[in-house]
């Protein structure tokens, strides 16, 4: 289930990516800047995160965990 964030952004031409943490995400932020997306990282909603061992990891680390949003670059916006 999305949040009403998630869906806010949905509209705005955000598309939901994943959650992650660390090097895989910093990986992946550069992926899709170099594909020419633009990429925004948002504290992940816990009810977005299936399952228990989720919301066990998210709460031991804290403030590092991120969801990847992207969308394409779209002329005269920058």
């Amino acid at each position: 289930m999305e949040s009403k964030r998630t869906e806010q952004l949905a509209k705005e031409g955000w598309a939901r990516r994943f959650t992650g943490i660390g090097p895989r995400l910093d990986e992946m932020v550069q992926l899709y800047e170099s594909l020419g997306f633009e990429v925004r990282l948002e504290a992940p909603d816990l009810d977005e995160l299936p399952g228990q061992v989720c919301h066990s990891c998210f709460l031991v680390e804290s403030g590092h965990f991120y969801t990847l949003f992207t969308r394409s670059k779209q002329k005269g916006r920058f």
